[in-house]
């Protein structure tokens, strides 16, 4: 999402849509939640290209951050066992799990092999509430994108 949001146009006409869809979801509807990104993001956005880096650390100032709890490695741990999520995918199952003891409403992501994935999002829930957890609302910005805000 932030390299979507940070990121020159690309190429490529689905990533580019992607792209486009997720500035208009910060430019129109973001305003309408209360942001929070996790700590997990806030790492990976802070590797690769040193310029790309400094955008997405800009984009990503203000928002409140989400630790990385004990209780959100024995969730996501809970995911990949339950086969709700795969082994490689790992760490899909922690950020799923961070939103999950966090109690965020939605989880928003472009990431639809893992994460927001409807094969999956029934074994996601089934873990989530099994272990306690309301689980967070699975979407792209595109399906968060709607005429009326919250």
């Amino acid at each position: 999402m932030v390299g979507y949001a940070t990121s020159r146009p690309s190429r490529d006409l689905v990533v580019a849509g992607h792209q486009q869809v997720t500035r208009d979801w910060f430019a129109l509807r973001a305003g309408g939640y209360e942001l929070f990104v996790s700590q997990l993001v806030a790492s990976e956005a802070s590797g690769g290209d040193e310029e790309a880096a400094r955008k997405r650390a800009a984009f990503l100032q203000g928002i409140p951050r989400l630790r990385i709890t004990d209780s959100a490695g024995e969730l996501a741990a809970k995911l990949v066992e339950a086969g709700a999520v795969p082994r490689k995918a790992a760490e899909d199952a922690l950020h799923i799990a961070v939103a999950a003891v966090h109690g965020v409403d939605y989880l928003l992501t472009w990431n639809c092999r893992h994460i927001a994935n409807a094969a999956m999002r029934q074994a996601i829930e089934g873990v989530c509430r099994e272990a306690g957890y309301e689980p967070p609302v699975i979407c792209t910005p595109e399906e968060l994108m709607n005429d009326q805000q919250p």
